[in-house]
C-alpha cells in the first residue's frame, strides 16, 4: 500500500483527499467523514488500514470546511457541492468508484450516487433521524440512492438503531454495543478491536461481492 495526500479545489474551497492505494487495486472506495470530526475517526482508519489488502484502494475525503479549520459543518447543499467538485479526482485512476461516508458524509453520498454514477454506496451509521426525534426521518436520502446500498449500524446509535430502518433496497450490518462512532463499551462482550474488525470484513465482502460486481460496468 501506498500513501499520497491530493488538494482539489471546489466551489467550496480547497478539499483533500488522502489515498491509501492497493497494488492491482479493483475499485475505489471513497469515504467522508461526519459533522462532528474528520478521518480520524477509527472506523474510516480501520478501512483505509485494511482493505488495501483486499485490492481496494480508499480514498479518505476530507470536505473543504474540515481542510479549512471550521468546527461547524457547511450546508447539506454545500457538502453535496463539494463532493460533486471532487468526483472527478475519485475516478481519474480509471476504477469504479463506490461513495462513502459516516454520518453526515454517508447522506453526501446518498444524495449524489446516482447523479455521479457511483458503483454503490456505503453508509457508516447513517443519521436515520436526530437523536429522540423519530419523526423527523431522512430515510428518503438512503432509500432514494439509487443504488447497491451497504449500511453499518452501531447498535445503540441514537440516531438510528438498525431495527428502526425500513426495509429492501440496502444492506444492513449491526455492529453489537456500538454507538454512532462504533465506540463499545469495556465491558461489552467484544472488543473495541473487534468491532472494528467486524466493520472491515462486513465492508469487504460487500465491495468484492456479486451487489457491487453486478453494477461495475465492464472496463472497455
Amino acid at each position: 500500500m501506498t500513501t499520497r495526500t491530493e488538494s482539489v479545489r471546489t466551489p467550496a474551497g480547497e478539499a483533500r483527499i488522502t489515498w491509501h492505494t492497493a497494488p492491482g487495486a479493483k475499485l475505489v472506495l471513497a469515504v467522508s467523514h461526519g459533522a462532528g470530526g474528520g478521518i480520524e475517526a477509527r472506523d474510516l482508519r480501520a478501512l483505509a488500514e485494511a482493505l488495501p489488502a483486499r485490492g481496494i484502494t480508499v480514498a479518505l475525503v476530507e470536505q473543504p470546511w474540515r481542510v479549512a479549520g471550521k468546527k461547524v459543518a457547511a450546508a447539506p447543499k454545500v457538502l453535496d457541492e463539494g463532493w460533486r467538485a471532487l468526483w472527478p479526482a475519485l475516478v481519474k485512476p480509471g476504477l469504479p468508484v463506490v461513495a462513502g461516508g459516516r454520518s453526515a458524509g454517508a447522506r453526501v453520498a446518498c444524495r449524489t450516487a446516482a447523479e455521479l454514477d457511483a458503483a454503490g454506496v456505503l453508509a457508516l451509521a447513517f443519521p436515520l433521524h436526530p437523536p429522540g426525534r423519530p419523526e423527523r426521518s431522512r430515510a428518503d436520502e438512503l432509500t432514494g440512492a439509487g443504488r447497491p446500498t451497504l449500511v453499518v449500524q452501531g447498535a445503540r446509535d441514537p440516531f438510528g438503531r438498525p431495527e428502526e430502518f425500513p426495509g429492501g433496497g440496502h444492506t444492513l450490518v449491526e455492529i453489537p454495543y456500538g454507538d454512532h462512532g462504533f465506540a463499545v463499551p469495556k465491558k461489552a462482550e467484544l472488543t473495541q478491536e473487534e468491532a472494528l474488525a467486524m466493520i472491515t470484513e462486513a465492508v469487504a465482502e460487500w465491495l468484492t461481492g456479486p451487489a457491487v460486481i453486478r453494477s461495475t460496468p465492464p472496463k472497455p
